[in-house]
């Protein structure tokens, strides 16, 4: 068993290169099924998700190779149609495979994906999204088993919710339906545009990604580009908040401000100086954290339900109480109990979380039960008065890559032990 071992109390200065985006890379990585000839995806986070989905390609018949950041795929001839149990269990994000494997094979099985439990996730707008497209969707003992005899046709879709995956699922299953595909009420999550933007490179004919009405006009084939994966916002967010609670200064290569609007305002509430470059942001905090009246979690443009945990740990320190609505997710407050064991004070009742800063945080040994609310107790640990010991990191390596190195490049006191 792997944790962080994490010495607090050192504050941050220096630059880092933001990753490259999980929550794009998964989708572009189950597009490159849908392209023939070859696919390579440039800054690609080198993630435990990632690598999973590198496996459902080769289950699938394609040939796939990771190389450092480097992604190359080969698609030509794919030949199944199957997701393996084990493989769909292993991420939530699984599931963009369902669009992708059914538009370019014409039939597709697999089971329920897996992930973070955060709550009830349906997949009922994916599904009702490609019924409408004409596909034969039946669900026995956990498994979906999905076919198109007469090949999928565009349709008009109205999301009753801005869903990133059925935005998504129904882009990847559309690019090669015939016809005209237009989803209404579609996710407009800078991810979606990048994989929109990919899509095209390949050929395909999307318009308004980013918007709230996307439109898909079906091509009959795809071959392979290069594409370089988006920066990843969510960890621009959490190397904030590291910088905020630390009173450090950090530079963040790549992060890009039109991702973060609805972020940087926070920490600029929270007292920390943010200034924002066509090629990074820069945030320092030289006076101390002052609490943020009200956060509501929102789709995008709204604040991120992924950024709430690592924001939520700074906010633990900053003088003064703090509300947090999470309006997305039910259990994403699973982190909370671990960061009062490091003395925290924060009462939570539903989706609402109150925060009374403190003035100090202590060493402790936490569990991370999820993704987000494990990068949430290593922001509390590096400003933690003690040593702090953190298990569970194979959560954060979903989402992270080598998130203990990164910190430890601009003076955090942070290591990787096997127990």
């Amino acid at each position: 068993m792997q944790m962080f071992v994490v010495e607090g109390e050192k504050r941050l200065g220096g630059e880092i290169k933001v990753q490259g985006a999980k929550n794009s890379a998964l989708p572009l990585i189950a597009a490159a099924l849908l392209a023939k000839g070859e696919t390579v995806l440039h800054n690609c986070p080198r993630l435990s998700d990632v690598f999973a989905a590198c496996r459902i390609l080769g289950c699938l018949g394609c040939d796939c190779t990771v190389l450092g950041n480097t992604v190359t795929v080969r698609a030509d001839e794919p030949c199944g149609c199957c997701v393996p149990d084990e493989l769909m269990r292993e991420m939530r994000s699984s599931i963009v495979f369902l669009g992708a494997v059914l538009g370019r094979t014409g039939e597709c099985y697999l089971s329920f994906p897996g992930g973070c439990e955060l709550g009830p996730r349906p997949i009922d707008m994916h599904l009702s999204a490609l019924r409408k497209m004409g596909a034969d969707i039946s669900e026995r003992y956990g498994m979906l088993r999905c076919s198109s005899p007469g090949g999928l046709r565009g349709a008009d879709i109205q999301l009753p919710f801005p869903s990133v995956g059925a935005t998504e699922n129904t882009m990847l299953a559309a690019v090669l339906a015939e016809g005209t595909t237009v989803i209404k009420n579609a996710a407009r999550e800078p991810e979606i545009a990048d994989l929109a933007g990919f899509l095209n490179k390949c050929g395909a004919r999307i318009e308004g990604a980013g918007s709230d009405t996307v439109v898909i006009r079906g091509v009959k084939t795809l071959t392979g580009c290069e594409y370089s994966v988006m920066p990843d916002r969510i960890a621009a967010a959490t190397l904030m908040s590291a910088a905020a609670v630390t009173g450090g200064e950090l530079s963040l290569i790549g992060a890009r401000a039109s991702d973060l609007g609805a972020v940087i305002p926070v920490f600029e509430e929270m007292g920390c100086s943010v200034y924002t470059y066509s090629d990074r942001i820069y945030v320092c905090r030289s006076r101390p954290l002052c609490s943020v009246k009200m956060i509501r979690t929102m789709p995008f443009p709204g604040f991120p339900t992924d950024a709430q945990a690592p924001v939520m740990a700074a906010l633990t320190k900053a003088a003064g109480t703090g509300v947090i609505v999470e309006n997305i997710f039910e259990n994403r407050f699973r982190h909370v109990d671990e960061l009062v064991r490091m003395g925290a004070d924060i009462k939570t009742e539903g989706k609402v979380a109150v925060i009374n800063g403190v003035s100090r945080l202590y060493g402790a040994r936490t569990v991370a039960a999820d993704l987000r609310g494990g990068a949430a107790l290593v922001t509390a640990a590096l400003a933690a008065e003690g040593v702090s010991e953190i298990e569970g990191i194979r959560f954060i390596d979903r989402g992270y890559e080598s998130l203990e190195k990164q910190l430890a490049s601009v003076g955090a006191d942070i290591k990787r032990v096997t127990k």
